[in-house]
């Protein structure tokens, strides 16, 4: 046990970080090791490598993405801003490298290898990029002179930019949904919110217009008879073969002819295998980390804590929506990820880095300790650190 008594960085971490939702958070990653070990060897085999290889792969990198999620749970706000912007700049430089000597894979660049390791640089992008927005959004609030909203809208631009160019639209929504909802928690006025609503929905129907891709997955979503429709269908049918407990670990039949099992469809195979009652479960999960994070971050008094936590939530949540969504085919087939539980090696480290920041920034801090933040705040304000 872990005395109140003691005055270590470690006591001090497990007596004021949020117990409830860093247990939620190891729940859901145990969950996707089951589920790996349920989608993944059919995949395996069907391209030829050994039965157990995305599996391996998968445990593998837990154990950094543990010592990432841990690790990054023990800074402090000011901290975490630097760690952000460096993160965010160096994922910004790999996406440039990506575009430009990436290898294309189904019309994109997305990946680029490094030491052996294929790197998704969006991923590390997403959660260093919603933080300096949130710090942005909290400058403004705080120094209206500051310029800091015209900024957090270039970095905005930035990224969307540089995800469109990949091309990656699933992804660029995702950001615009969760800037969009920073900038409405931030106070911004309706009209600004709504305006943005509206040219995010003109960006969608120009990339329905003008991009093939888009158009067909749309088109596919609309009239199902227009297109192939089989990795959604199958889905649909594992979740009418599981009914609402399953057909139990090994015996599903969807996996077997899943191209995605392992990773877009793995809640499919989830629910095939072990039933609408583990799928119902693992929701709560994702509701529980999303409604204990945003119910922290305002409980909170510094501005930028509530905000940075707010939409690392907000992340989490909408892409757990998203792809429990195609699944359920109730939105177009889209190529992202459910966190914590589909296979992937950069999506789950970067999904721990933002899981840490949220962590952190939800921990209970004496109030001596938040003013020396706001003082902090004030004094590294004119050097944007």
């Amino acid at each position: 046990m872990i005395s109140r008594e003691e005055r270590t960085p470690l006591s001090e971490w497990w007596w004021t970080v949020d117990r409830l939702l860093l247990a939620a958070i190891i729940a859901l990653i145990l969950g996707g090791v089951i589920l790996s070990l349920a989608a993944s060897p059919p995949v395996a085999t069907r391209i030829g490598l050994d039965p157990f290889h995305f599996f391996n792969r998968h445990v593998l990198f837990l154990l950094p993405s543990f010592i990432v999620l841990i690790g990054v749970s023990f800074l402090s706000p000011r901290q975490i801003r630097r760690a952000a912007l460096i993160v965010f700049t160096v994922s910004v430089v790999l996406i440039v490298a990506t575009l430009l000597i990436g290898p294309e894979v189904k019309g994109s660049r997305r990946w680029i290898t490094l030491i052996g390791v294929n790197i998704q640089a969006s991923e590390s992008a997403k959660p260093a990029f919603v933080v300096l927005a949130a710090w942005l959004f909290a400058e403004s609030a705080r120094r209206p002179e500051m310029p800091a909203t015209s900024m957090a809208m270039a970095l905005l631009l930035t990224l969307v930019a540089l995800l469109v160019m990949e091309p990656d639209f699933g992804q660029t929504m995702l950001i615009l949904m969760v800037w969009g909802a920073l900038f409405f928690i931030a106070g911004m006025r309706m009209i600004w919110v709504l305006g943005l609503a509206g040219a995010a929905g003109a960006g969608l129907f120009g990339a329905y217009l003008f991009v093939p891709h888009v158009a067909g997955r749309i088109k596919r979503f609309m009239n199902p008879a227009s297109g192939d429709t089989f990795q959604v269908d199958t889905a649909m049918e594992a979740f009418s073969n599981g009914g609402w407990f399953g057909l139990g670990p090994g015996e599903g039949i969807a996996k077997r002819s899943l191209p995605d099992s392992h990773t877009d469809f793995v809640f499919a195979v989830a629910a095939e295998e072990f039933g609408i009652i583990l799928c119902l479960a693992l929701l709560a999960l994702f509701a529980f980390v999303v409604i204990r994070a945003l119910t922290r971050a305002y409980a909170t008094e510094d501005m930028f804590a509530r905000f940075a936590a707010s939409g690392l939530a907000i992340l989490f949540g909408v892409q757990a929506a998203i792809n429990m969504s195609v699944n359920l085919q109730l939105i177009p087939a889209k190529g992202m990820t459910l966190p914590f539980i589909s296979y992937g090696g950069s999506s789950i480290i970067s999904l721990a880095y933002g899981v840490g920041m949220m962590l952190a920034l939800t921990r209970h801090r004496p109030r001596t300790e938040m003013a020396s933040i706001g003082d902090a705040n004030a004094k590294a304000a004119p050097n944007y650190a």
